[in-house]
């Protein structure tokens, strides 16, 4: 059983829903990341997406995007990114990481070298934004059978001609883009995300977390309620790069984590 579907089973025996949280690698600087990332687990994060900085993220707001570009402007490198995992291992060996960003950097460094590195880290998933499932031999089965999930995107505009395609060859979780656009524009509406949700419900066994337009505590509530799982990204990020103290991030993500997980 992989980390990814020990955490769900782990919270489905408690009654609980899934609070995911998103931090770009290496933002605003190397131990300013690693320190925010270290601390989500005790803050209430059950999975970790760790964002891999990316000249050109072109599915990203600009909160991400200044993100990405203050750790480029850092020196941040996928290498690097990596190397945050493995440290992370040292002393949490139960949560979950999903690295998220996009593919040249892993193409650049070649797949099955990047997938071999991945796993000695204790990488635990991908999702790469930019590789619809017609690529799937790009990398998606072949992370598969190295034993790393890969989570694909669906969105609004999956309809059910679309949504089996999808899902063919996802596994761990699904994650649901709850409105069209890129991240950090809009609020979420829990009313409009419950249907969708329920319709890629219908369609896997997977759990369908869901992602975009969740800002405060009440909104990962609301969402949570609807789903398996609330994702924020854009929200903590932005704390960030405002240069709060890290306490006072972990403080908001706990926050967060307890919105999720009141449901």
């Amino acid at each position: 059983m992989s980390r990814i579907d020990a955490k769900f089973a782990e919270l489905r025996a408690a009654g609980k829903k899934a609070f995911v949280a998103y931090v770009m690698a290496g933002d605003t600087d190397y131990d300013t990341g690693f320190e925010v990332m270290q601390g989500l687990p005790a803050a209430g994060v059950d999975i970790i997406e760790l964002g891999m900085p990316f000249t050109d993220p072109m599915a990203d707001g600009s909160t991400i995007q200044l993100a990405g570009q203050r750790a480029l402007e850092g020196g941040m490198t996928l290498e690097m990114t990596l190397q945050y995992a493995r440290d992370f291992r040292k002393s949490d060996d139960t949560t979950p990481i999903v690295m998220m960003g996009y593919y040249n950097p892993i193409y650049s460094r070649g797949v099955d070298a990047f997938l071999t590195d991945a796993k000695e880290a204790g990488i635990d998933g991908l999702i790469v934004v930019d590789l619809p499932p017609e690529e799937d031999d790009e990398l998606c089965i072949p992370a598969q059978a190295a034993g790393i999930n890969f989570i694909r995107l669906a969105t609004p505009t999956t309809d059910d001609k679309r949504l089996p395609t999808v899902l063919q060859n996802t596994s761990g979780f699904v994650y649901y883009v709850s409105m069209t656009g890129i991240t950090g524009t809009a609020d979420v509406q829990s009313d409009e995300v419950a249907p969708e949700v329920a319709r890629i419900k219908a369609a896997t066994n997977l759990p369908v977390i869901v992602g975009f337009g969740i800002k405060t505590p009440a909104d990962a509530k609301a969402v949570a309620s609807v789903s398996d799982g609330a994702v924020v990204g854009s929200a903590i990020v932005a704390k960030i790069g405002a240069g709060e103290p890290v306490p006072d991030v972990l403080g908001f993500v706990g926050e967060l984590a307890d919105g999720a997980h009141s449901d």
